[in-house]
Parts: C-alpha cells; structure tokens; sequence
C-alpha cells in the first residue's frame, strides 16, 4: 500500500465513490432491460456474467462482464484524477466491495471478478492484461469460470511484484483473497468434480 497521506475525509469521500460505482448491479439492470428476468432468480442466482450466460444471451453477458469491469476502471480513473494514490487504492478496494455486496441488493452481489480485472487494467495495465490473459487461457482450456478467476487473481500479486508494481502488492492480496472467499463454495464443487462448465444452463 501507499503511504497515508491524504487526510481521513479524502479517503472516506473516494471510498464512498468507490462504493458505490461498484454497487450498480449491471447484471440485474441488463437482464431487466433485455427481457430476460431476475437474474437472482436464474441459475446460480449470481448477478455476474457467468450467471447472465445461462439464459443463453451472450450479448447481455459480454456486456454485463464489460460493465461490471468498466465499474473498476471508472473508480480508479476518477480517484486518480482528483486525488493521491492511497485515495486511488481507498476507492479501487471500495469499488469492489461494493460489486460484492451492493447495498441495493441487500448486500447480496458477484463474485468480483469482472470488477477485479478492471481494476488491475486501470491499476496497473500490464499486470491486468496478464490477469485477463490468465483468466482467458484457463476459462479456454478448463471450461470453468470459477478456475480462471482462481488462477487470474492468485498469480496477480506476483505479476505486480515481477513488474516493479509492489506498491499495489497489498491490494492485489486483499483482492486475491475476496476473490478466493466469494469463490470458497466453487472451491468444494470443484474438489468434488460438481462445479458446472462454462456455459451450462445450472
């Protein structure tokens, strides 16, 4: 992490920002707007784009996964602009509690891993290419998104420590690890052979 130096209402202001562009649920408001239902209601129940591909839309899934990475991207983008870099991390983090657990939906959100991405994108854009290439290759080959988030969010921190990005170390574990808690259901379906492909309808 960065040094603290912006006083603590600077901090708290981005947080909020954070929070609350990662809260706006894309993929509840494109499954309403596409006619497809309550995507709490489908599948896993999960707001994300892997859900919102098991109605069979693709589109509304590759737009709910660029919507939910463009949530990252804008927090980061904004606190960047009008404050330091321990506001720019305040807000990156918050940005992704609040995809996890919006106020909107009870507290009830994704996984975070779209929002992940396009915080390592405007965080450190070589790192997130890799995480995104790592996501991609695994969610290819091994047909399981919950994998290539496993895969993409573990090896990040490493990344950024390999490319002389260590500043941003202690966000990308904090990250790594919401990302292996909100996927700890996965992780038992997968031990016991269950986890459903990408793709499938349940």
């Amino acid at each position: 992490m960065p040094e603290i130096v912006s006083p603590p209402f600077i901090l708290l202001l981005w947080a909020v920002v954070g929070y609350l562009l990662g809260s706006i649920p894309t993929g509840v408001i494109l499954a309403r707007a596409m006619g497809l239902g309550d995507l709490r209601q489908i599948g896993s129940g999960n707001i994300g784009a892997t859900n919102v591909l098991r109605t069979g839309n693709k589109k509304a899934a590759a737009l709910t996964l660029l919507g939910d990475a463009l949530k990252g991207v804008a927090a980061v983008v904004l606190a960047r602009a009008f404050a330091g870099p321990d506001a720019v991390q305040f807000a990156a983090l918050a940005a992704f509690l609040g995809h996890c657990f919006p106020v909107w939906l009870n507290f009830k959100g994704g996984k975070g891993v779209a929002t992940f991405l396009g915080l390592m994108l405007a965080l450190a854009p070589l790192a997130g290419v890799m995480a995104c290439a790592l996501w991609a290759l695994t969610a290819k080959f091994g047909r399981i998104s919950s994998l290539a988030a496993l895969v993409a969010a573990g090896w990040t921190p490493v990344v950024l420590m390999l490319i002389g990005r260590g500043e941003l170390f202690v966000l990308a574990i904090i990250l790594a690890l919401l990302v292996y808690g909100r996927h700890w259901a996965n992780i038992g379906r997968m031990r016991a052979g269950t986890e459903p492909k990408i793709g499938a309808k349940s």
